[in-house]
């Protein structure tokens, strides 16, 4: 029978050295590279972060993988994450293919349902965010943008205008909102 347990003493102590090691190599490798390779703006930024992890865990966990290998796959995953956000910085048809668009749900205090069912978010977690972000009435909502990476960012009404900070997010031509709807108190 296997020993779920203990495995011996010299299992530890390769445990213990290779994370060592590993979490140290990773964090000069991440240091190194700049803040952009653990960010969240995309996708692409998330499936990084996870296999970064999933590669820590099995270079410390599986004793067929050795700290060269895991060390090779941390610099592979970073070097990769660094080209692709180098190309989409300098060609905007990469940004376009990695990067999704930010998507309005709300505009002038008005939910757009068809942005809403389209992204599959329901009013509720709209409202949800509004409150989060400090605003209790949405007639003083200028957008609720659904960002590329997933939050929400409120913005509100502005003394004039179309807010700046929506310069790269689609409005649509035949906005036709619909009010919210409440439940009397």
């Amino acid at each position: 029978m296997e020993q779920i347990f203990f495995t011996s003493w010299s299992s530890l102590a390769r445990t213990l050295f290779i994370g060592v090691a590993a979490y140290a190599s990773l964090i000069v490798l991440l240091r190194v590279s700049g803040k952009r390779t653990l960010s969240k703006m995309n996708a692409f930024d998330l499936i990084v972060t996870v296999a970064l992890g999933s590669t820590l865990a099995t270079v410390l966990l599986t004793k067929s993988v050795a700290l060269a290998d895991g060390l090779l796959a941390f610099a592979l995953l970073i070097f990769l994450q660094f080209a692709l956000t180098w190309l989409a910085v300098r060609f905007k048809a990469v940004s376009q293919l990695i990067k999704a668009q930010p998507t309005l749900l709300v505009y002038q205090g008005q939910f757009l349902p068809a942005a809403l069912k389209a992204e599959r978010i329901t009013e509720d977690e709209v409202l949800a965010s509004l409150r989060e972000h400090g605003v209790s009435d949405l007639t003083q909502v200028a957008a609720v943008v659904l960002e590329t990476e997933g939050s929400l960012s409120v913005l509100q009404q502005a003394a004039t205008g179309t807010p700046s900070a929506l310069r790269d997010v689609p409005i649509p031509v035949a906005v036709t909102p619909r009010p919210a709807t409440f439940l009397a108190d």
